[in-house]
């Protein structure tokens, strides 16, 4: 790029923390130590007044008015924008707005989409998606997967993959012969289905009494899973820890010996990557995006998903032998090197510059 740009990017800002929130803070945080100015607009910004929030009809008018309006001034002054996308009524309040006023404006405009439920939801909305992403310079998504969900719906789509901070999420003692504490970074939504986990630790916790199970998430399910540890006799060997900030986060890498992640629906999960920079062997569900990050035997073990015996049984491989536990850390250390800012960055940069370029062509 010839000179410093300027860039219009939206998104949501934690807290609360999860996956396009940390990656959204994280990508203004890179984006200015390259020198290029960002400007933001948070798609989850906090109720004014906040009594509104508990009233939907009228949350969502006092959400939205501003931040069309801040659009608007957004598109006024950036050189690109760059817009964090998701399924269903995120795309059509947030991401489809933003990318007809930068149209309006003039402004080129690049979707970042990264919803796992992309599939069902383009099989319902796929002609207005496709209507939008027209306006746009150009499309892209954190994994091959999602890029050919995209091309099976007649939208081309460039991979830039997630970046995963190596530097925060890291481990300097990786190795151990005892492997007791279990870990699971998802949300309590139904898609993440902590359930399944729950039910295979408790499974793994008839061969060892003295594993734990940590949880770190929160969501609407939180009442149902701790009625179920409680019938399940695991009260004391499950911790709700509630969804941890980003260093909180890493500490809680550190401290595991074995990450998890049960989920239905997947694109390229941030915290199966995380567990990798931070030595910890991978057991996931066979799911969506999952199988383009890892390798199973090689990188992760994977197996089919809502089957707690199959994920109780890949847990008790690790815990037990040693050779394995240490191979799959081992490859996905080097395995999550291909996720660092210094190798994103270039794909990126050509991505912004490309968009300007065309921009500038006549009409």
């Amino acid at each position: 790029m010839n000179s410093p740009l300027h860039i219009g990017l939206v998104g949501p800002l934690p807290p609360p923390y999860g996956g396009m929130a940390n990656q959204t803070q994280q990508l203004a945080e890179l984006l200015r130590s390259e020198g290029l100015t960002v400007s933001l607009v948070q798609t989850n910004a906090p109720y004014r007044p906040q009594w509104v929030a508990g009233f939907p009809v009228i949350r969502a008018i006092f959400r939205l008015i501003p931040y069309l309006f801040a659009l608007w001034q957004l598109a006024g002054r950036c050189d690109v924008m760059h817009i964090m996308a998701n399924s269903g009524w995120s795309w059509h309040l947030f991401a489809a707005p933003a990318v007809w006023i930068a149209k309006f404006r003039k402004v080129p405009v690049i979707v970042n989409y990264r919803g796992g439920e992309a599939e069902t939801f383009l099989a319902k909305s796929a002609h207005a998606v496709r209507l939008t992403m027209r306006q746009t310079s150009v499309l892209i998504v954190p994994s091959g997967f999602l890029k050919a969900i995209f091309t099976g719906f007649d939208m081309p789509a460039t991979v830039v993959p997630n970046i995963i901070d190596i530097a925060r999420f890291s481990n300097s003692s990786p190795y151990r012969d005892n492997r007791r504490h279990l870990l699971v970074a998802r949300n309590l939504e139904p898609i993440y289905d902590n359930e399944t986990a729950i039910r295979a630790f408790s499974i793994v916790h008839c061969s060892y009494p003295d594993a734990t199970l940590t949880i770190a998430g929160s969501g609407p399910l939180a009442e149902p899973l701790g009625i179920l540890t409680k019938n399940l006799g695991l009260a004391g060997a499950v911790i709700f820890a509630g969804r941890l900030d980003r260093d909180a986060m890493a500490e809680a890498y550190r401290a595991a010996d074995i990450a998890i992640n049960p989920s239905l629906v997947d694109n390229m999960p941030n915290s199966v990557l995380e567990a990798m920079a931070s030595g910890i062997p991978v057991v996931s569900t066979n799911v969506g995006g999952v199988p383009f990050i890892v390798k199973d035997e090689q990188t992760a073990l994977l197996v089919p998903p809502k089957s707690p015996d199959a994920m109780a049984k890949a847990l008790l491989r690790l815990m037990d032998d040693v050779a394995l536990s240490n191979k799959l850390l081992e490859n996905g250390l080097v395995e999550v090197q291909k996720f660092t800012w210094q190798q994103v960055w270039p794909i990126l940069a050509e991505v912004y510059g490309n968009a300007r370029h065309l921009s500038c062509l006549p009409a």
